[in-house]
């Protein structure tokens, strides 16, 4: 029993490994997308053409954003807020295996009679309360490191130093915005996230029901309808990213970069006025979709971008 024990402990840290290495890998990229998300274009956009012919004005793809974010700050400036990232997500584990134990969901895995319909039922409903109870946790409980990870990759904007470590940049929020700015855009975060799961249960819930019996099929199935749902809920993501970062003193978060939102329903409506809800959802082809400007005669062969 102690030898099962102990390699379930085993398995755990070398998850936690894992979970380490695959964000260090990944952090450039995600680096880059969070200041697309926030609106930040340092790259003009050149005139092109989309797959239907028409004229578009098409933005820098991921890895040539993650390659200017390395010539102005080199290799090590890809990795800004790595660290609280990281303890971030492993608080995050941590806190969603807690509540897993404590709820006792893994026995729900257990129950060899889920042919029968009411057990079934019984089965999805307490498998959905525990999705929802682990998920919000963990982003409560994750939220201010979430926030400082946020604030230091928005600083490449205005090449501030205003949030730096763990300890400074908590100093720094709590200066700024009080114990409510370590939970700067935790409303928009949470809605997304539990719109999400809902979406992806139900919908996998039924469409095994109903649709497909095969068990193999439906692992296929519930990974497609999670990227869907994730896809769809998409905006709360930008709206959250972009609430952590106004009024947060750097200029990424302030006029003209970005307006002062007085709650993030603000920050949805304006996004979604100018059709910014989406942006950063696709990293390999974008296209301008803000407010362009035609010059005078004598300049035609430039572009004005107005800001976002």
């Amino acid at each position: 029993m102690n030898k099962v024990v102990k390699d379930n402990e085993n398995n755990k840290w070398s998850g936690y490994g894992l979970r380490i290495f695959l964000n260090t890998l990944s952090h450039p990229f995600e680096y880059a997308k969070v200041l697309i998300q926030i609106g930040y274009e340092p790259i003009p956009p050149r005139p092109a053409k989309t797959l239907l012919g028409k004229p578009a004005l098409k933005l820098p793809n991921i890895f040539q954003y993650v390659k200017h974010i390395k010539t102005v700050d080199g290799l090590s400036g890809c990795y800004r807020g790595l660290g609280p990232k990281v303890c971030g997500n492993l608080i995050s584990v941590v806190a969603t295996q807690k509540m897993i134990d404590y709820l006792d969901l893994n026995r729900a895995d257990e129950e060899e009679d889920t042919d029968v319909e009411e057990n079934r039922k019984r089965k999805f409903l307490k498998c959905l309360k525990g999705d929802i109870i682990t998920h919000t946790t963990a982003i409560v409980i994750s939220q201010p490191f979430h926030v400082i990870t946020i604030r230091i990759m928005s600083q490449f904007v205005g090449k501030e130093t205003k949030y730096v470590g763990v300890f400074g940049s908590i100093a720094e929020i709590y200066k700024q915005n009080g114990i409510l700015g370590f939970f700067s855009g935790l409303i928009p975060m949470l809605i997304g996230d539990i719109l999400s799961v809902l979406l992806a249960s139900c919908l996998t819930y039924g469409i095994n029901k109903y649709l497909i019996e095969e068990k193999e099929l439906q692992n296929y199935t519930s990974a497609a309808i999670c990227m869907l749902s994730s896809s769809i809920m998409y905006p709360f993501q930008v709206v959250s990213n972009c609430m952590a970062v106004t009024n947060s003193g750097l200029m990424a978060g302030s006029p003209p970069y970005m307006a002062h939102y007085n709650n993030w329903l603000d920050c949805w409506y304006d996004l979604s006025s100018r059709n910014q809800l989406k942006r950063g959802s696709s990293l390999l082809v974008r296209y301008y979709k803000g407010p362009v400007f035609t010059l005078p005669p004598g300049n035609q062969g430039n572009v004005l971008i107005g800001k976002e």
